[in-house]
Parts: C-alpha cells; structure tokens; sequence
C-alpha cells in the first residue's frame, strides 16, 4: 500500500518504522527533517512538504494536537487540498470529538474519506508494533485498511461508522489512565509515608487487586520516580483530560473526576513539570506530603 506518514515524533516514527517494515510503499513528513532521516535509510521517501506526502493512497497523521492536525489538513497545500479524490487520510492522533467531527465532514465534501484510529501504548509498545488501535469510520476503508492497523498494532477494535465515536472512547481511556495515575500516587504518598516501600506495595498491589497492565505500567513509574525521558508529556495529559471535559460538556455529562484530574495537572505545568512524563502527576501527592518536588 502506498502511505503517506505525517508526524515522526515519539509514537509516530515508530508506527512508520512498522509500516516500512510490513513492506509498505512510505513517504514521511516532519517538520523538523532530521526526524525523518533513519526511516530514509531503511528506504522511506522522504518528503519536503504535506502535499508531497499525501501523493498515496493513504495518509495517516499521528500529531501533538488539535492545532497541529488542523494545521497540516486545512493548511495551504495541506491534506485536505492535497489528497486525492477517493484517498483515505487516517487520524491517529489524540484530537477532540468536535475536530474529529469537522475532519469527517471536510473529507466528504472534497471526496475523500476519513477514518479515526487512534491507539493505546507507549512508545515502547508502538516500537513492538503492540498497540491497540480503536478505529471508526466507513465500513469498506476500515476494512481496506486492516493491513496497516496490523503493522502496528496487536489488535483492532472496529467500534463505529462514525470517526468521532473513536476519538471519544481514546480520550476517555485516557482519562482513565490519569485517573489511576493520581490515585496511585495518593496511595503510594500514604504507604511510603509510613515507610513501605514503594516498589514492595506495588507487588502487592498487582499481585493481588490490580494485576493490569495500567498499574503494572504506571505503577513501575511511579515507584521508581522515573519521570524523564518523558513516554507522553505532562502538558499532553493536561490536554486531553481538557478535551475529555468538553466532550462532557457537550454531551451533557459531569466528570468530576476529570475536573480534579485537570486541576492536579495544572499545579504540575506551573511548577515547572510540563515536560516531564503524564505519571509525574501522581508524585504531587508525595511532594504535598514533605517529600521531593516532582523531577527533582
């Protein structure tokens, strides 16, 4: 399949690594160059522009946000004006349920068609090819598209014609993941406070009540402090816990929780934790209990 690949940061160059592993046809674009060089020397395309990587049948953006995938597909030369009639541009990005639903509506009226598929995991699970992708949209290009969500992922789950149902269902999985991160943190702050050790209560916790692959994941962050390099930024987890509440806005649905959530990650950004990994959220507890500030 010829794909065009727009976005090389930390998930994304290795989603495209898979693809042109799988023996795909694969054009990518960054907009920092030097990202884009070790998928040229297995043998990518290298493109100088959008416009140049939409020259496929299929696109996929995996970008940081809503301005960046708003950007590179209504741009000028972007892929809205660039992909050809009947072409597929896939979203695997974590954008909001209003610009999955303008995308949806943008694509059919220049002929094109859209497809959702955002994924779960971490980086080291996007290098494995292991992520699970959570696609919606018209039935014959999901269908057509199975060869690249099996690239990269160890299973699909087909939820919607509808691209925004997707978007939606990614948000609010991650939404729950920074659930778990501040209630872990809570609790590893009490326990340590009186002297358990961390990584100890962590074996008890997923050897008993929570033997998932959220806690083991989190958990193992959050009991070694290990907060940099960063999986997925702070500033990013405040993003999409701030798109999980408008999405419950509009839909008339309260998240307290989530509004907590967002509050925990603002008092992360202003003392200077923006860069740091999501999980550093949970360490506020600690700190807040006399321990060390977050990253330090």
């Amino acid at each position: 399949m010829r794909i065009g690949f727009v976005g090389l940061g930390n998930m994304g160059a290795a989603m495209a690594a898979n693809l042109l592993a799988a023996g795909h046809e694969l054009t990518v674009y960054n907009r920092s160059p030097e990202k884009a060089r070790p998928l040229a020397e297995r043998g990518a395309t290298t493109a100088s522009s959008v416009a140049q990587a939409c020259d496929a049948d299929v696109v996929v953006t995996m970008l940081a946000d809503d301005a960046a995938t708003e950007a590179v597909t209504f741009g000028e030369s972007g892929i809205l004006s660039a992909l050809p009639p009947g072409a597929t541009h896939v979203a695997s990005s974590t954008i909001s349920v209003a610009l999955s639903q303008r995308l949806t509506e943008a694509h059919i009226a220049a002929g094109q068609t859209f497809v959702a598929a955002p994924v779960f995991g971490r980086p080291e699970a996007a290098a494995a090819g292991k992520l699970f992708v959570v696609t919606a949209g018209p039935p014959p290009a999901v269908s057509a598209l199975e060869p690249v969500f099996t690239a990269v992922g160890q299973r699909t789950f087909v939820l919607s014609t509808e691209p925004r149902v997707a978007h939606l269902v990614k948000l609010s999985g991650n939404f729950l993941i920074a659930s778990v991160i501040e209630s872990l943190g809570e609790a590893m702050a009490l326990v340590g406070k009186a002297g358990v050790d961390r990584q100890d209560y962590l074996e008890v916790l997923t050897s008993t009540l929570f033997d998932a692959p959220v806690y083991r994941t989190y958990g193992g962050l959050l009991a070694s402090r290990q907060f940099e390099p960063a999986g997925f930024a702070a500033r990013l987890g405040l993003k999409d816990v701030r798109l999980v509440l408008a999405a419950g806005e509009e839909l008339q649905v309260p998240l307290p929780v989530a509004s907590l959530v967002r509050d925990r990650y603002l008092a992360l950004l202003a003392g200077g934790g923006a860069e740091l990994d999501w999980s550093a959220m949970g360490e506020l507890s600690a700190w807040e209990a006399g321990g060390p500030k977050p990253g330090s």
